[in-house]
């Protein structure tokens, strides 16, 4: 370029350097001085007002560019500007600030080694070079030219050019004045010179949708969960108690904000002892009716419930009350929306390049490039930034088989086989471990959670075993196989026993978590309630006997809101519960019972030490045999031992024989068909005792679940001693 080409580019903004141009370099006239350039359109003239009281005037040069010399030191200085039709100003010149970024954060980026990417990428409130403002930081490898465009600035980056800082592919700029609260975005001229207009993908916070600018912000938040933080970096979550209470906030109870939630959700989740709080999706989304799950902002919360540090006040306080924390997490797909990650600088960046990789058949969204470092590095970060800045107990991974299979819902010839010519996503694979054995190296104690829904091998077994690494696992199997049994006519049950029994078979073979997810309650499915047969009293039985079910079965529980209570109809995001329902005490009485099985489930560590120990569990059987029973025992590491006996059929079962694991008595210490909680009332008056051949005659209610715990210290009446 000529020197006349570089001010026209200057003035224009659109050349790669503007630092090189504008600002303060030495004369290079074999003097002492100091040549001073400022971008200044239309100007009537320009001065530069030095921190010590020295003027220097400022002369046009060309494309509305101006220069003059100063003698002496460098010194910081400002632009005084005079227009003829307009007012004067006096700012600060982003052009005299040297870049934020160090040469170790450049080569980690570019290695797609910076754990903390967050921290470097976007836009951040500093204080530089003795002026307080925002430093804009952003990804653009192909770019030939980036803008800052905000409110701060009338929409128009002409005057906020950023800089190239070389092959890394990231573009800077420092512009003082610009504090928390400024909407903002990039404007990027792609390689065919034309002009996008895109939201920060590091962005910390964003507009209330449908707007989508980004939003600088500074978080004031002062976290008072020291002690759970400490208990939980002690723990290991297989071998907690875990039970799932998942959560769309929009339509828990719509119109709360994060703030508002805070009070409600901890009184509820309390009330009825679930462990842990699934949230899902929140980082930024457009659409609603996504769920979350199209996600546009990855390291913004959603702002429709408040501000980021409103996420954290609600984080902190559910910890504070001893509930975990659980966050839906979506790095297999994002949508295609112009203003966000699709062809981000004019070309396929964030998604991969062949439409056979990089387009998602069923979802009309895009795939991540897990191959490119840059792209691999921006998602294990955004993992650890929900870790580390919202304090959260772990991720639940989406659509983890989606990004496990280069032929996920793909037919012949709309896939690449991988390198060795097989259908298994190596790329995305590695990814997996990578973010799993990142993050539990930094954070002790979370739960890193794939919804994974095929025969996989090895998805919690540790990344040095040539597993992915995660700590748990949804069961998928365990799900479709028990709701499609527990919808049967107890008349017709007897020819399905397997359809509960098979879990058994795999319930070691990793972590599972059992989900009767959200996924479960919408399009067309109805509501969990509403699936059990039988008239208003039976389906209630039925609710009771399958949670008694599925709280005693080896894993960890998780369940959608509503149907806690037994919600009549079908959830939509679009509104509330029916919390209405609660006014009957049928479904009251529900809801209590939910309490109860988390409560004597947290007491009893049989349920949930040994959940992925096969050699914890036994399959219990005896002279009595009927199809519609199901019984097993659960041990934990001291020798207490819960045996769970479930009727799966509409009456109850007098003089049932069965042989318990130990002989002596058992305790009922829960009856899904207890009178209270509206069941028929059917029971053992709370004792079962086991002969010397481990034999034990009982009654099992109908539509029940019995719960028995051996007493080891028992005490057994005599004639001679009561």
């Amino acid at each position: 370029m000529t020197s006349d080409e570089i001010l026209d580019a200057v003035g224009a903004g659109t050349h790669h350097d503007p630092h090189a141009v504008l600002g303060i370099h030495p004369a290079g006239d074999g003097t002492a001085g100091w040549i001073v350039r400022a971008r200044r359109p239309l100007a009537a003239s320009v001065t530069a007002v030095f921190a010590d009281g020295t003027r220097v005037p400022l002369s046009h040069l060309r494309a509305g560019v101006w220069a003059g010399v100063k003698a002496g030191e460098r010194g910081r200085y400002e632009i005084a500007t005079t227009y003829e039709h307009g007012p004067d100003f006096v700012v600060d010149d982003p052009y005299r600030h040297p870049p934020l970024l160090g040469e170790l954060d450049l080569h980690l980026v570019a290695e797609g080694r910076h754990e903390q990417l967050w921290k470097v990428l976007g836009a951040h409130v500093r204080e530089h070079d003795g002026a307080v403002g925002t430093a804009f930081t952003v990804w653009a490898p192909h770019a030939r030219a980036v803008r800052v465009v905000g409110d701060f600035n009338s929409w128009d980056g002409q005057g906020h050019a950023m800089r190239s800082m070389g092959s890394s592919g990231i573009w800077e700029l420092f512009i003082p004045g610009v504090r928390a609260g400024a909407v903002y975005k990039f404007e990027i001229r792609t390689r065919g010179n034309g002009w996008v207009v895109k939201a920060d993908p590091m962005a910390g916070a964003a507009e209330v949708p449908p707007a989508t600018g980004s939003v600088v912000t500074e978080s004031w938040h002062g976290w008072a969960d020291h002690e759970w933080m400490e208990r939980r970096a002690k723990s290991a979550a297989v071998s907690q108690p875990m039970s799932i209470y998942e959560v769309h906030l929009g339509s828990w109870r719509p119109g709360l904000s994060y703030r508002d939630a805070a009070d409600e959700l901890i009184e509820h989740v309390d009330r009825l002892g679930f462990t842990h709080v699934e949230f899902l999706p929140l980082a930024e989304h457009p659409f609603g009716g996504s769920w979350g799950y199209q996600v546009t902002g990855y390291f913004a919360p959603t702002s429709r419930f408040g501000s980021p540090d409103d996420l954290r006040y609600l984080i902190d306080r559910l910890h504070q009350a001893g509930i975990g924390v659980i966050m839906d997490w979506v790095p297999g797909h994002f949508p295609k929306d112009a203003f966000a990650l699709a062809r981000f600088d004019g070309e396929p960046l964030y998604e991969h390049s062949d439409p056979r990789r990089g387009e998602h058949r069923d979802w009309g969204t895009l795939i991540f490039d897990y191959g490119r470092r840059e792209v691999r590095n921006f998602l294990v970060a955004n993992a650890l930034f929900w870790l580390e800045e919202f304090h959260v107990d772990g991720l639940r991974v989406d659509a983890v088989a989606s990004m496990l299979y280069l032929d996920y819902s793909r037919e012949d010839g709309d896939w690449v086989p991988n390198i060795h010519g097989g259908r298994e996503n190596l790329e995305a694979i590695a990814f997996l471990q990578e973010v799993n054995a990142t993050a539990y190296k930094r954070y002790p104690g979370i739960a890193i959670i794939a919804e994974e829904s095929t025969s996989f091998p090895g998805v919690t077994a540790p990344t040095n075993q040539a597993g992915l690494g995660f700590g748990f696992k949804w069961n998928m199997g365990w799900m479709n196989d028990s709701l499609q049994y527990i919808a049967r006519d107890p008349m017709y049950r007897s020819h399905h026993e397997g359809e509960l029994s098979f879990s058994f078979v795999y319930a070691f073979s990793e972590n599972f978590i059992l989900p009767i997810s959200h996924d479960e309650v919408v399009h067309g499915k109805g509501s969990l309630f509403g699936r059990m047969p039988g008239d208003h009293w039976q389906k209630l039985a039925n609710m009771r006997a399958f949670l008694a079910y599925m709280w005693g079965h080896p894993g960890k529980q998780l369940l959608f809101m509503g149907q806690e209570f037994g919600q009549l109809s079908e959830w939509s995001e679009g509104r509330g519960l029916d919390w209405w329902i609660l006014d009957q005490p049928s479904h009251r009485q529900l809801q209590e019972f939910v309490g109860d099985l988390n409560r004597v489930y947290r007491e009893e560590s049989a349920l949930w030490s040994r959940d992925a120990d096969g050699s914890a569990f036994t399959r219990l059987g005896g002279p009595s045999w009927n199809p519609n029973v199901i019984a097993f025992a659960r041990r934990d590491w001291h020798g207490n031992t819960v045996a769970v006996l479930c009727n799966f059929s509409g009456v109850p079962i007098y003089d049932y024989e069965i042989d318990l694991p130990e002989t002596g008595v058992w305790r009922e210490i829960l009856n899904s068909d207890a009178a209270d909680r509206g069941g028929s009332g059917v029971g053992n008056l709370g004792i079962v005792h086991a002969d010397g051949d481990h034999r034990a005659k009982m009654v099992l209610p109908p539509l029940g679940v019995l719960w028995l715990k051996h007493d080891r210290h028992a005490h057994i009446p005599s004639p001679t001693q009561g």
